[in-house]
């Protein structure tokens, strides 16, 4: 008889053996997203990056990494973990993490195999392989009708020789993984097996990321032009006719004489700043220019200390002719709080609703509520300076406990009656170890408000150089004590990119 413990477990034990992909983040599948968000632990591997743990803020992480022939713990263990993982505490959803693709040389077999023996469900949520990915980085397809039909992917596993890479002799691309140590002895084999010397090769090693490295060759040279550019595991090794599109198609890593003008900041480190919730976009854009990027949680949002007063004014809005609204959070907070009044948007009819910025109004229009009024420079001055008003009128600002005076000075030095109601409060997240090391590499770091300039002098210090977004979070960036702040010229993340990119070059 099934005992009760053992019933609870099997309901609620569950494992997503997850393909991360080749390393760049954006990379990740939408299941593979959905599967850690939902996840209680995740375990994940040396070529996982660890960007992806923000899709997992709340769940316990188990680094379980395997680095070139150093092992950090047997595969063995591993599938022994993640059944364990999986029936703690009365049954876990687990996330397991793989670089790459769960079954393309990754072991998902054996620990898909580990779950089923132990009668552990689980799920395969296939990853975009580095064999196929990396080559197409360094602008290298590994088919094309007139020059490659076919392509196999293979280990660089030299024990089998010559022998076995004749029976590949009908690929026209071979794509090597785990190689670049025995590459010489592997491109001899090739020739051996009857590959032309002369056939093109390439290694790409850390594909799909910032510190993507190529070097091409023949099979004859290949090796010595990998140990001259010094290049290392991880890597993919590509040899074919394919290898000559690189010329035309490479797209990622463009010529040295045009990569300071495509990616200016290729080889620096960025961090980015942001709340503990939520991952930013601003990443993919700091990338797409050639960072490496780390984010780094600064702030938390909690709610109001004092909800009973914040519902009371929010159910009675009369005599409020502008609703003053200075962040994203704000928005989202506010919608949060009608919801739980059982309202919604057209609760806010009858009064006109200000903006502090383009990206607070998106905010608003996603909620289906139109911006009256946006300054022409973002910032809590510039609203108070230019918001249409008569004296008079009631304005009421939605904001954290950390508001500052500005708002309120402008608007009552133009006569208008101004109150405050805190609708969430604004707090410093503690710093992980990882994060206080990565803040010690950047190259710089950015800021998008005046509390996250404030809450990184306070536990990290003002020795970095900072990109801010708009001329409020400059002020408060100097005030907290940073002397390298370069301000972005407009309210976007390009601007902001940009200016991370200023910020590096003015240090060359």
């Amino acid at each position: 008889m099934t005992s009760p413990t053992a019933a609870l477990t099997s309901a609620r034990a569950f494992v997503s053996l997850i393909g991360a992909g080749p390393g760049d983040p954006g990379l990740l599948t939408i299941r593979g997203m959905q599967a850690l968000q939902e996840a209680d632990v995740v375990l994940f591997d040396y070529l996982a990056n660890p960007e992806l743990l923000h899709y997992a803020p709340h769940a316990h992480t188990i680094y379980v990494g395997k680095k070139g022939f150093s092992e950090y713990i047997s595969q063995e263990q591993i599938n022994a973990l993640i059944v364990e993982q999986a029936q703690a505490n009365g049954g876990q959803r687990v996330a397991r993490l793989k670089g790459g693709d769960v079954f393309v040389f990754g072991r998902g077999g054996e620990e898909a195999e580990a779950c089923a023996r132990a009668g552990v469900p689980f799920e395969i949520v296939p990853g975009i392989s580095s064999s196929i990915a990396a080559p197409a980085y360094a602008g290298i397809p590994v088919t094309h009708r007139e020059v490659a039909r076919s392509f196999a992917v293979l280990t660089g596993n030299t024990q089998e020789g010559g022998a076995h890479y004749a029976t590949l002799s009908g690929a026209d691309t071979l794509v090597l993984l785990m190689g670049v140590r025995n590459l010489d002895q592997i491109a001899a084999d090739l020739i051996a097996a009857g590959r032309p010397p002369e056939t093109p090769a390439a290694t790409v090693q850390w594909g799909t990321t910032s510190r993507q490295r190529v070097a091409v060759g023949t099979l004859a040279t290949i090796a010595a032009e990998v140990r001259a550019a010094g290049l290392e595991a991880p890597a993919v090794t590509v040899v074919g006719e394919v290898v000559r599109l690189r010329d035309s198609l490479n797209w990622f890593t463009p010529p040295a004489e045009t990569e300071q003008i495509k990616r200016p900041l290729a080889g620096r480190q960025v961090v980015v700043t942001r709340t503990r919730e939520g991952a930013s976009a601003l990443s993919g854009v700091l990338r797409a220019r050639g960072a490496s990027v780390l984010e780094v949680p600064l702030i938390r949002f909690t709610d109001t200390a004092d909800e009973v007063n914040l519902q009371a004014r929010l159910r009675d809005l009369s005599g409020v002719n502008w609703l003053l609204l200075t962040s994203n959070q704000a928005v989202s907070a506010l919608f949060e709080h009608l919801d739980r009044l059982g309202t919604d948007g057209r609760h806010l009819a009858g009064m006109r609703v200000a903006a502090v910025g383009p990206s607070t109004a998106r905010a608003l229009a996603s909620r289906g509520i139109r911006a009256d009024f946006v300054p022409s420079t973002p910032g809590a001055r510039h609203l108070g300076a230019e918001l249409p008003t008569q004296p008079g009128e009631t304005a009421l600002h939605l904001t954290s406990q950390l508001a500052e005076a500005d708002l309120q000075q402008a608007l009552e030095a133009r006569g208008l009656s101004y109150t405050r109601a805190e609708l969430y409060r604004t707090e410093p997240a503690p710093l992980t170890p990882k994060a206080q090391q990565a803040l010690l590499r950047a190259d710089v770091v950015t800021l998008a408000s005046g509390s996250a300039a404030r809450f990184l002098a306070e536990v990290a210090g003002t020795g970095f150089k900072v990109a801010v977004m708009g001329p409020q979070t400059a002020d408060a960036a100097r005030a907290a004590g940073f002397l390298h702040v370069t301000v972005a010229h407009e309210a976007t993340l390009e601007s902001l990119a940009d200016a991370a990119a200023q910020a590096v070059a003015a240090a060359l």
